[in-house]
């Protein structure tokens, strides 16, 4: 799972479609040239198409800033953590033929959108609604869902900074057993080697490795509760890195893009020098090429398994962090004629490369494990927390120089998860603020009431039965609720406020067109795909589990309740809205679904969409 800006003094202005050939026009572009318009001319500034001037707005500082700052958000620990697994566990190689399938026809299409919308309107996730009033409601869908991923990806990131702090030793503290959090059934890694693996018994499940312990009795202390109805108290060692971690993110988000485009430059390149770094010494262990070869195991046959499919889709979406609210909140930051469909190409695709990169830094090191163990790949391979909290770092414990080998991974893992949580938090405070101007003056204010407020709900997830709290707000929290909300959000644009509307606002930043291609995505393709992959979502949906441990009943009803939470807020605006609105039924309806610039069309009985030609136009 995958922000902030820069005052500036003035604003720019909507620039006049240029005469020449547009600049930035991409090959397959549809160019309309459209003569260029005196700004002082009074027909000019009256003109109904003409983008209305915007109030003060901060800017990125330098386009680096926003780059950096989506690839931070997009380059998240799932990248490191599901899709080398997902990649070997669904036919190596042939993986990337539906995962680069979807990437092209609906992850970048909606990646590009929510970046054009943000900088055109130059508002937060729900405020940018404007376009269609009644889809307001997916705006605070988007932010709720924002918030809640805060609450149990901010401790994650503790998490690794508390194996950050442990590393700082001789002898990294998960090498053996004989510690106090150790239980007496603790076995030497050695001792599990082939001849006792079998049976479909894998190595990376084995829960009683001095790694393993490490992490489920040494960090979450979890032999001390008896399931998600026994809490316990917060940890104080992992209260201490959630407070220092939400402490980072204030700092860096305090002053908007001012304070957060400086931060990513650390956070967003790091986690690449450190995968370069991993990948060289990777390469160079024992079974190193055993393990990079099952990676690209090129298994056509598994293409014909929907689950195949289906795990594509789904990472692809979720990789690219669409949904969120980020990319339209960092949008909204940007100049006024920046190109953000080279963005949109660039970050998407820097996005898909990492996440296929750091397959090769991972599994060069688990064929190496399984080369000690005399074990299959298959037996040490897994994704999760369970792979960079325990297979790995048991991994490097084992390397001469195992202090700096786990200091620069955990710094890693920070830096991958700081930035895109930086992102999700810039989604909330962006969005609100937008909405309530009050905010806006108050924003140190604001950001010091989300991040507290933020530290006080993780509180849960540090208790000794935190993980299983985690494992349920990481299962509803942004699971079908996130693909609920992008659904509505690109029906919303592409239908209601029409793929032809929203190309010429594209036009009036760039100087061009979206190719045909683009608005088939938009209108047909993007939307199906969705809701092929809610649909998919809610069929496959099954009880919570952590592990051999199953969650009462109870517990599912709660995260059905998370989920509903956020997505209430769609039906629950949509009918607030129009019980406000003046007028009769029909004149009701066309208030809300009608942009606001053109509500003054309603008064006069032009209601573009109420015309067939509107539905139909592309």
């Amino acid at each position: 799972m995958n922000l902030s800006l820069h005052v500036v003094s003035d604003y720019k202005l909507a620039p006049a479609v240029p005469a020449a050939a547009p600049r930035g026009a991409e090959l397959g572009d549809v160019v309309e040239l459209v003569p260029a318009k005196d700004p002082s001319s009074s027909s000019a500034a009256s003109s109904a198409d003409a983008q209305p001037a915007e109030p003060q707005r901060e800017t990125w500082s330098k386009k680096m800033d926003f780059l950096l700052s989506v690839v931070g958000f997009a380059v998240d620990l799932a990248n490191v953590w599901r899709f080398p697994y997902l990649c070997y566990k669904n036919g190596g190689g042939a993986f990337l033929i539906p995962y680069t399938l979807f990437l092209f026809i609906a992850g970048i299409p909606l990646f590009y959108m929510e970046l054009a919308v943000g900088q055109y309107h130059r508002e937060g996730a729900a405020t940018v609604w404007k376009i269609c009033p009644v889809f307001k409601g997916v705006g605070y869908t988007v932010i709720a869902i924002a918030l809640y991923v805060g609450f149990y990806y901010n401790v994650i990131i503790a998490w690794a900074l508390y194996y950050l702090f442990s590393s700082f030793t001789n002898e990294l503290p998960w090498l053996k057993c004989g510690n106090s959090w150790n239980s007496p059934r603790c076995t030497d890694p050695q001792l599990l080697n082939g001849s006792v693996l079998g049976n479909e018994t894998f190595y990376s499940k084995y829960k009683i490795t001095p790694a393993a312990e490490f992490y489920e009795r040494g960090v979450l202390h979890l032999h001390e509760s008896k399931g998600i109805q026994d809490l316990g108290p917060p940890r104080w060692q992992l209260t201490l890195c959630l407070a220092l971690v939400i402490f980072v993110l204030y700092f860096s988000l305090w002053k908007g893009v001012k304070s957060s485009g400086k931060v990513v430059y650390i956070t967003a390149t790091l986690p690449y020098v450190v995968l370069l770094v991993l990948l060289i010494r990777g390469v160079t262990l024992p079974g190193a090429m055993d393990g990079i070869r099952a990676y690209l195991y090129i298994d056509l046959k598994q293409l014909g398994n929907p689950t195949v499919w289906i795990d594509a889709a789904t990472q692809i979406f979720y990789s690219l962090g669409a949904g969120f609210g980020v990319l339209i909140a960092f949008a909204s930051y940007n100049k006024f004629d920046n190109n953000c469909y080279r963005d949109a190409l660039l970050t998407s695709v820097v996005n898909c490369v990492t996440s296929f990169f750091s397959g090769f830094a991972i599994f060069s090191v688990l064929g190496y494990l399984a080369f000690k163990h005399g074990a299959k790949i298959e037996d040490v391979a897994t994704e999760g927390p369970g792979l960079v909290f325990i297979i790995y770092p048991e991994a490097i414990a084992t390397l001469p120089g195992s202090t700096l080998w786990a200091i620069i991974f955990f710094i890693m893992l920070l830096t991958l998860g700081i930035d895109s949580s930086m992102g999700g938090m810039e989604a909330v405070i962006t969005g609100l603020s937008d909405d309530f101007k009050v905010l806006k003056r108050n924003r140190k204010m604001f950001t010091t009431v989300v991040a507290f407020g933020t530290f006080l709900m993780a509180l849960l997830c540090v208790t000794n039965g935190g993980i299983y709290v985690l494992t349920l707000l990481d299962t509803y929290a942004a699971g079908t609720s996130i693909l609920f909300g992008v659904l509505i959000e690109a029906i919303g644009v592409s239908w209601f406020y029409g793929v032809d509307r929203f190309s010429e606002d594209i036009e009036r930043m760039m100087g061009f067109k979206p190719g045909l291609y683009w608005r088939l995505c938009w209108k047909f393709v993007s939307p199906a795909f969705l809701l092929f992959v809610v649909i998919t979502s809610i069929v496959t949906s099954g009880g919570l589990r952590y592990d051999d441990y199953v969650f009462p009943g109870w517990s599912n009803v709660v995260g059905w309740g998370v989920a509903m939470s956020s997505m209430l807020f769609v039906p629950g605006y949509a009918i607030y809205k129009f019980l406000t609105v003046p007028g009769t039924f029909k004149e009701r309806l066309a208030y809300c679904i009608t942009p606001e610039k053109e509500h003054h069309l309603v008064a006069e009985g032009s209601v573009r969409g109420f015309t067939l030609k509107h539905w139909l136009a592309i």
